[in-house]
């Protein structure tokens, strides 16, 4: 049987069991589309309370009030002026529950004492939408809310770049330790004595990164047994640097300041603004 939307079952089942008072009336199923019906709308029931807490972030101590919701906009039909309202309201409580809770995840971490402003984030989506007193175009709004993303989430992590430039700073003492123009640091492990790649060659390499305090957060062994593969110009700015100077047989131990790898963007399991270890070894340059 081929299944309907989950939203529209939800709708239908509940228009066919719940009066406009509330009450459940009695199924009434004297032919097979009846019983059909009801069977349609109690077999889209389950897992129902699950998805409304999980996904859609409704408390279930208030579902007579959901089903309420859901009968009203079952029973509005092709009503274009109820069919927008439901919709805004839709839309008003994904902003509540995930953008909102989204972006201030995104840009304070688990501060909770600090929030984007929802009224400006209203006032901004009603000039978008209905064209009028807007204090930007929208291809201005992308723009600045880039740009300020970046700079709010680059002053929280302001101490991940403090901690990196010392670590630097101290490692570039030590006995074997080079830098390069750009920032990069390296140390020759175990030299080489193939071909050095190029920005378009494709390299294959065994590696591991660490963050300064000495915590793993990625290896090429975590993927298989073989080497990673990847061309040289399509990783972070001081793998590429670093790449173009090894050649094939060799291992270092490279020291990438936060610039030259994920900056204030971060990546999974780095915060922004973080220096990064890596040791590499150069297995074969194709």
């Amino acid at each position: 049987m081929k299944k309907i939307s989950f939203v529209a079952a939800m709708a239908i089942a509940a228009a066919t069991m719940i009066s406009c008072d509330g009450n459940a009336p009695q199924a009434n199923m004297k032919s097979d589309v009846d019983t059909f019906s009801y069977a349609l709308g109690m077999a889209q029931t389950q897992g129902l309370k699950p998805y409304l807490s999980e996904r859609l972030g409704v408390d279930t101590t208030y579902l007579a009030d959901f089903i309420k919701g859901v009968n009203e906009g079952a029973n509005a039909g092709d009503n274009k002026k109820k069919a927008a309202y439901f919709a805004g309201i839709q839309i008003g409580q994904q902003i509540a529950n995930q953008m909102v809770k989204g972006y201030n995840y995104e840009l304070f971490g688990e501060d909770s004492t600090k929030t984007i402003s929802l009224k400006n984030l209203l006032a901004g989506l009603v000039s978008g939408v209905s064209g009028r007193g807007g204090k930007m175009t929208i291809e201005e709004a992308d723009s600045v809310a880039q740009a300020l993303m970046t700079k709010i989430k680059a002053s929280r992590f302001e101490e991940n770049k403090k901690k990196g430039e010392q670590f630097l700073a101290e490692n570039a003492k030590k006995e074997g330790v080079k830098t390069t123009p750009s920032g990069l640091q390296y140390k020759v492990l175990k030299e080489g004595n193939g071909a050095v790649p190029t920005d378009t060659s494709t390299v294959m390499v065994n590696y591991e990164g660490r963050l300064v305090d000495g915590t793993v957060f990625d290896a090429s062994n975590k993927y298989g047994d073989k080497p990673a593969q990847f061309r040289v110009n399509q990783v972070i700015k001081g793998w590429t640097e670093a790449l173009k100077m090894m050649p094939v047989g060799s291992q270092w131990e490279i020291y990438i300041p936060q610039e030259l790898a994920y900056g204030a963007q971060g990546q999974r399991g780095i915060d922004p603004m973080s220096a990064l270890i890596f040791k590499v070894e150069l297995v074969e340059v194709k």
